[in-house]
């Protein structure tokens, strides 16, 4: 794609008005629209939220992620900062200033979050992105981000169970992931790979 395309299909993108209940990521160049998601979905992301302390860091939902040289807009569903360094307003949140993001996986959304938004973020630099998979009751943090574009990946990947504390060593607290629900009647994946 040339930057001349990147470009048009950014102000495309930022001038999409989704109906209400759909929420709309730019994901190297293509638009994904997604249907609102399930409550066990909602209901972890809310847990982790409300585990991360509010007087160290500022957990934001639903933000817009700006990756510098990718056509991508990605919007986690929790976006963690330092307060310190956080803006005082805009739509794009750039990812060199994000600590940790956090994707809920959805059965309409495994290969995304597994694949290509892990891709995204590495080449954003996020330090540590965290997948939790109420489909296989598991929790993946995934650290050390390294390269750029599509080769980009995380070369530090740790996989606890639904049950397990999962450390967030950057955040400096162990997550309890006891009350986190899960999706029955979804096709186990095979993600993440080794």
């Amino acid at each position: 794609m040339t930057a001349v395309d990147e470009r048009g299909i950014t102000r495309f993108f930022e001038e999409i008005e989704p109906p209400e209940g759909v929420k709309v990521e730019l994901l190297r160049g293509e638009i994904v629209m997604m249907a609102s998601p399930d409550l066990v979905h909602n209901l972890i992301v809310a847990d982790v939220q409300d585990q991360i302390p509010r007087k160290h860091w500022a957990r934001v939902q639903t933000q817009d992620v700006d990756i510098v040289d990718e056509a991508s807009e990605p919007v986690p569903d929790l976006v963690v900062v330092a307060p310190e360094v956080l803006p005082a307003c805009g739509r794009l949140l750039p990812s060199g200033l994000i600590t940790m993001v956090v994707e809920v996986v959805s059965k309409t959304s495994v290969d995304r979050d597994y694949g290509v938004k892990r891709s995204i973020y590495a080449a954003g630099g996020v330090p540590v992105y965290l997948i939790v998979d109420p489909i296989m009751a598991q929790c993946v943090v995934l650290t050390r981000p390294e390269g750029e574009g599509e080769k980009a990946d995380y070369k530090g990947q740790k996989v606890w169970k639904f049950g397990d504390p999962a450390p967030l060593d950057a955040l400096e607290l162990e997550l309890d992931t006891s009350g986190f629900g899960t999706l029955p009647d979804v096709k186990p994946h095979r993600w993440p790979l080794q």
